[in-house]
């Protein structure tokens, strides 16, 4: 099965010091906000006698742009024209965007050595500034917050958490109508629920009543800490956010995945129904269960690799960096795109086919990392891809 491609890239000289765009999207309403960009000079050559990056341009960005969409054709192209690291002007900042793998491995494997997290504005604003950085949601609330899906309270969340991640990657202008000023208002009513749960859990504890039919994270983890209200707020959110989107995308990949290749859904459903035979009637599947299921992981692996859940990550130099003869200012944004990485011809045969058996061959992973690398390495990358395990059990044994 062949993905499916679609982009669409903006692109004027980086030299151009005025930029002159229309950004209907954020809109809302019929008319045009007329807004203006002013971009620095950086096509230049660096005064240190290192190699100078390609000059890809600079790239509009919005909801409805290349780097923001699904890898495409688009994308291989521009690293097919400047090389796979060049130079462009992406979320207003001079940015290094790499779509090579060694590169890749560099920036991440160098975390607070060479680079630090660097988040656009609309990310930090949205987020907060105690945010510690983007499982379903309605299994996070039961497990954060000991909250039943379909109370009032959690559907209102709900509704804001929606709100609030649609503008993640909007443009930072803050007036009424825009998904930033939307998110930003979002993420007040957010934080004012989850204060008056604060307020409700403290009050019940001063009184001696737990009231709570079992422990859950909050409890556990924040009665007995040192911080504040507000980092707990923060923190509450990162909680609740942190898998709603990437684990149920996975989730909903690998259906779409194997809906498309009956092949590996019959290996598939083969693998679980032999773990299923050496359990007993209502036995639950337990760890050493899930090591057995080798080909459920490659299909897991897979579904990672061309499905691009994380498309890119945000670095920022903090010094001056070589990487190959090319020099890298420090303060400069760096643009690690591993969705490109992933779908590389010169790494992977065929690389736009669903393929679980390219697994087999040991050298892969070391060119796909879907969970980031390096101190900043997803910690949840392997309860992931437990659960992804155990609802696809579920899925091919029961359905």
């Amino acid at each position: 099965m062949v993905l499916g491609a679609r982009a669409l890239v903006l692109s004027l000289d980086l030299r151009t010091n005025l930029l002159l765009g229309c950004f209907f999207s954020e809109l809302g309403e019929p008319g045009a906000l007329l807004l203006f960009f002013s971009s620095p000079c950086i096509g230049a050559g660096n005064s240190t006698g290192k190699f100078s990056l390609p000059d890809e341009g600079l790239s509009v960005t919005g909801k409805k742009q290349g780097f923001l969409q699904r890898i495409s054709n688009n994308q291989s192209i521009t690293a097919r024209k400047y090389g796979k690291v060049f130079k462009s002007y992406l979320f207003g900042s001079p940015t290094i965007v790499s779509c090579d793998l060694e590169f890749n491995t560099f920036v991440l494997q160098n975390e607070g050595r060479l680079f630090q997290s660097s988040y656009p504005k609309p990310v930090r604003d949205i987020l907060g500034k105690h945010s510690l950085i983007l499982f379903s949601f309605n299994l996070m609330l039961m497990n954060v917050l000991n909250m039943e899906p379909g109370e009032p309270l959690a559907l209102q969340l709900l509704e804001d958490f929606l709100t609030f991640m649609k503008g993640f990657v909007s443009i930072p202008i803050n007036l009424p109508w825009t998904s930033y000023a939307k998110a930003l208002k979002a993420r007040t009513r957010i934080s004012s629920t989850l204060k008056q749960v604060l307020k409700e859990r403290k009050k019940r504890e001063e009184l001696g009543i737990n009231g709570l039919a079992k422990e859950d994270i909050f409890n556990e983890n924040f009665s007995k800490g040192h911080l504040s209200d507000v980092e707990k707020v923060s923190i509450l959110q990162d909680l609740l956010l942190a898998g709603y989107e990437t684990t149920s995308g996975l989730l909903s990949l690998l259906v779409y995945f194997l809906a498309h290749s009956p092949r590996a859904l019959q290996y598939l459903k083969e693998e679980h129904r032999a773990v299923r035979r050496k359990k007993k009637e209502g036995e639950p599947l337990n760890w050493e269960d899930y090591k057995q299921m080798k080909f459920t992981s490659m299909v897991i692996n897979e579904t990672l690799r061309c499905g691009n859940l994380v498309k890119f990550v945000h670095r920022k130099a903090i010094k001056d960096v070589e990487f190959k003869g090319y020099y890298i200012p420090a303060g400069w944004k760096v643009l690690p795109m591993l969705s490109v990485v992933h779908l590389d011809s010169s790494l992977h045969q065929n690389p736009s086919e669903f393929n679980p058996w390219r697994w087999i061959d040991p050298t892969t992973s070391k060119k796909v990392i879907p969970f980031g690398g390096g101190l900043r390495l997803c910690p949840g990358w392997e309860l992931a891809k437990l659960e992804a395990a155990l609802f696809l059990h579920h899925l091919v044994i029961n359905y």
